[in-house]
């Protein structure tokens, strides 16, 4: 089995050697919505920008659901390496495709149709509504290349192997930002352009990735009885899957309503919330992937039943993805005003609304950087309800109606309705280390 383990050596060089080039990964896939973002404000004015922030975001949203999804195959893969019961992992990979499969048709017809419903529910700003639809239109088209490279790159990080995703979507980035200046630039198709070279980058992404591993997985024997829905692996599956989606889901909705709340006062303000959040998206890779490093990591020694080797690895991973945070809030206090015109070097407005909206947000990369790793530790103890639960009751409680009430009290500045984000990871944060106690008492009780 060509596979990694990391139930011995350095926790944090096992950490970096898994995480950074998943962190890399993370970074040429959100290269994506910045190139279509930077290119298109380079190219058109605030509409366009509008345009494609929304669109982007939406399809983020059903990104990290198919992500979330796919979560349960990498993690009960590694659970099974722990366990050293390899000869289920070909089960897992057949009814993972399987289900993604139907899955992915599925949605597509769904989310296609659902176009003007999406447009009305969020606002669009009437001057960016037919490039969004025209740009929602092209993409949801490829949700079978979304749900192909996601599943074949968390198969490949549940054996350990991190660095083959990066690879697939490097070629995909070279390819999306080439094409984003032939449709955008001398083509002059705008938002729809953006979303044509998206879907083309990943669609020739998953046609490397499939190739490779047809022809380099062969340490796999998959034959037509992995293909067929078992119980018991889909159950495996779903069980983790199911509730990182629907955490992943209520945190991109609570990102949309904010969305929607900016969209009604006007397209300035649209835009200046679209590039933060682009940016922040960037900002939160890193404790993205300490997430997954975690998870991966923490469920391979928790199969070995090394409990204390996972306890480590959390800590490690907090003490990582905060640093770093740190930093990337430094970062945006004083230099929040080069960081916008990157994007939209000619709107005035949007540049000083965005630059208030930033230095507030950027505060959640400490604090988010927290919960990210617990929800990585929960996830590996196949309790990835944990972390459902404690996303959802901050959404509710802080985040959503933490920003309506900013926007609706303070008309002048933005900052207000960003600091609604920090707010509610402290409130998760809270209930992450109760959930956490809970588990340690779970696991001392098992070792008595």
């Amino acid at each position: 089995m060509d596979s990694h383990l990391f139930i011995k050596g350095s926790i944090f060089k096992n950490l970096i050697k898994f995480s950074l080039p998943y962190l890399l990964s993370c970074f040429l896939q959100t290269f994506y919505g910045l190139a279509d973002l930077f290119i298109v404000g380079q190219f058109n004015g605030a509409s366009s920008i509008s345009a494609v922030s929304v669109g982007s975001q939406v399809m983020h949203m059903f990104t990290v659901i198919i992500v979330g999804l796919a979560v349960g195959s990498s993690v009960t893969i590694s659970r099974l390496l722990g366990e050293k019961r390899e000869k289920d992992i070909p089960y897992i990979i057949g009814n993972t495709a399987l289900f993604f499969l139907a899955f992915s048709v599925l949605a597509t017809i769904v989310l296609i149709t659902a176009i003007p419903g999406i447009i009305q529910l969020l606002s669009v700003p009437y001057e960016a509504v037919a490039e969004t639809k025209q740009y929602l239109m092209v993409c949801f088209s490829g949700t079978v290349f979304i749900a192909a490279y996601n599943v074949i790159s968390n198969i490949f990080r549940g054996l350990g192997d991190s660095q083959r995703p990066m690879y697939f979507v490097a070629i995909a980035g070279v390819i999306n930002v080439i094409l984003d200046y032939l449709f955008i630039g001398p083509m002059h198709s705008g938002a729809i352009g953006a979303a044509c070279a998206t879907v083309i980058a990943q669609a020739l992404s998953v046609c490397f990735a499939l190739f490779y591993a047809i022809k380099k997985m062969n340490f796999i024997q998959l034959t037509k009885q992995h293909f067929h829905l078992q119980k018991k692996y889909l159950k495996d599956l779903l069980k983790i899957g199911i509730p990182i989606a629907l955490q992943d889901g209520f945190i991109q909705i609570s990102f949309l309503v904010i969305t929607v709340i900016a969209n009604r006062r006007g397209v300035d303000v649209a835009a200046a919330v679209g590039i933060v959040e682009k940016v922040i998206s960037f900002m939160f890779l890193v404790p993205s992937a300490m997430l997954s490093g975690v998870s991966t990591i923490c469920a391979q020694n928790a199969g070995a039943s090394f409990h204390q080797r996972a306890l480590k690895t959390l800590y490690c991973g907090i003490g990582i993805s905060c640093g770093i945070g740190f930093v990337f809030c430094l970062i945006s206090q004083f230099y929040s005003r080069e960081i916008l015109m990157i994007f939209a070097k000619e709107e005035t407005m949007v540049i000083m609304l965005g630059q208030q909206y930033l230095r507030a947000y950027s505060l959640d990369c400490i604090f988010a950087a927290v919960h990210f790793c617990f929800s990585g530790y929960f996830t590996a103890y196949q309790k990835s309800y944990m972390s459902f639960i404690h996303n959802l009751i901050s959404i509710v409680a802080v985040r959503i109606p933490g920003a309506y009430l900013a926007s609706v009290l303070v008309k002048d500045s933005l900052y207000p309705m960003g600091l609604a984000a920090p707010a509610g990871s402290i409130l998760s944060i809270v209930i992450c280390l109760y959930f956490f106690v809970l588990i340690k008492k779970s696991l001392s009780m098992k070792t008595l």
